[in-house]
């Protein structure tokens, strides 16, 4: 496993201020974030996954250190295909604790050699979550208080 890189995993459904903070944070420790966008079958995404992965590229176009993939299956076996030797994950709150430390257990259990690293988000964006957004962006509210810069959502409805 290369102890350079993490694989930071999520629907990014959309991409927010928050899921920035958690990259920028990472790049501080690693020398390549690989944001994974999962496939889930049982989520009703709102955006579809070629544009959350669009978005993201934009967002870090002049980050040579970021890239972003997609994938099926289990994040883990995915961590393993690309090399990768940690999961990057963002904290919000003591319940996004709870929630992570119960996926970072077992996926210990199914390869031992990875490791996942918790980060703090910043204090102004332990409020924002991809749910809250979209709710925010369907009942046509102002988003771009919680989503980078030059991410645009048109004619969506």
């Amino acid at each position: 496993m290369d102890p350079k890189t993490a694989l930071f995993p999520g629907s990014f459904d959309p991409i927010t201020k928050g899921h920035v903070d958690i990259i920028k944070k990472g790049l501080l420790i690693f020398d390549r974030i690989v944001v994974a966008i999962g496939k889930n079958s049982k989520k009703n995404n709102l955006f579809d996954i070629d544009q959350r992965a669009e978005w993201i590229r934009q967002v870090f176009k002049d980050e040579k250190r970021v890239s972003v993939e997609t994938y099926d299956g289990l994040t883990i076996e995915f961590c393993k295909k690309i090399n990768a030797g940690f999961i990057l994950r963002g904290l919000r709150s003591p319940g996004d604790f709870e929630y992570e430390q119960n996926i970072a257990y077992a996926n210990k259990e199914l390869v031992p050699d990875i490791e996942t690293v918790f980060l703090l988000s910043g204090l102004s964006y332990s409020n924002i979550s991809s749910t809250i957004v979209r709710e925010v962006i369907i009942h046509k509210g102002d988003y771009t208080k919680f989503v980078p810069e030059g991410i645009v959502f048109k004619d969506i409805f």
